[in-house]
């Protein structure tokens, strides 16, 4: 499994990347193009928290593209936002709506072969680092990284705040963890919100057990804070690179850092 790429800490902390993985599985003649396939991808998120490892985090992360199989969607294929737009687990759409596929979408048998192949190994190597984790330290975060456009009217209106912590309602995690993550957020001049548009994914939502000392949160960052995101898109300036010192990087370091905080804390 060479798109499954673990590596292992031994900090109280697992920062997975679901949506940064941009390869198709062999897929990219169904799509309409591989940039549209491409497109949505949570670009440089994995490089962008390379720092988490060398804090000990253990980081989790596949390179198949969220066109084959979305890792953070529920593998039953219910709506995490029921009544609002969103993306299957096979999505048949990009985020903007245009189609995916030019001859039609996955069918069921083929929603099941990439369950297998991809969605359920990605789980089950998550559970397996929070199991290992739990077995030394008494609390495990689960940091579920993100990153989409500032601006996507099919989803959200107007611009999306810079920092977007999900925690489902608070019930992934332990208040303390939100109060001090939000914090943080608040006072680095930037725009943040919590459990807004974006309450926290399947991940989150499944791996949050804060009353058995796994805390879960997600945080779904708007690029514009480490990459430029142009006026509109074409194939030749999206993506754009990694900044090379992005404005929000010693925000995220201090995030990292409370987030260890805490879970090294007793009880």
């Amino acid at each position: 499994m060479d798109w499954l790429r673990i590596h292992r800490g031994d900090a109280p902390l697992i920062v997975a990347f679901p949506h940064g993985g941009t390869d198709l599985a062999g897929l990219d003649d169904q799509f309409v193009s591989p940039w549209r396939a491409q497109f949505d991808t949570d670009w440089w998120i994995a490089d962008l928290y390379a720092f988490a490892r060398d804090l000990g985090a253990t980081t989790i992360a596949t390179a198949i593209s969220r066109s084959v199989i979305d890792m953070n969607r529920d593998p039953s294929g219910a709506s995490l936002y029921p009544g609002q737009a969103t993306t299957e687990l096979c999505p048949t759409t990009t985020f903007d709506g245009d189609p995916l596929y030019r001859f039609g979408a996955a069918d069921e048998t083929e929603v099941v072969r990439r369950l297998g192949l991809y969605h359920r190994p990605y789980h089950d190597a998550i559970a397996a680092e929070i199991e290992r984790l739990k077995a030394q330290h008494r609390k495990v975060i689960l940091y579920d990284a993100h990153s989409i456009r500032s601006h996507v009217p099919r989803l959200f209106d107007g611009e999306l705040p810079q920092f977007n912590i999900g925690t489902n309602g608070g019930a992934t995690c332990a208040p303390e963890l939100e109060t001090v993550v939000a914090s943080i957020c608040a006072a680095s001049g930037h725009s943040h919100v919590v459990n807004g548009r974006f309450k926290g994914g399947w991940t989150t939502r499944h791996y949050g057990h804060p009353d058995a000392g796994i805390h879960a949160i997600q945080m779904e960052l708007a690029q514009r804070g480490y990459m430029v995101e142009p006026a509109s898109f074409d194939p030749g300036n999206w993506p754009s690179p990694l900044h090379s010192d992005p404005a929000i990087l010693p925000t995220l370091q201090q995030v990292i850092a409370a987030t260890l905080d805490f879970a090294k804390g007793y009880p």
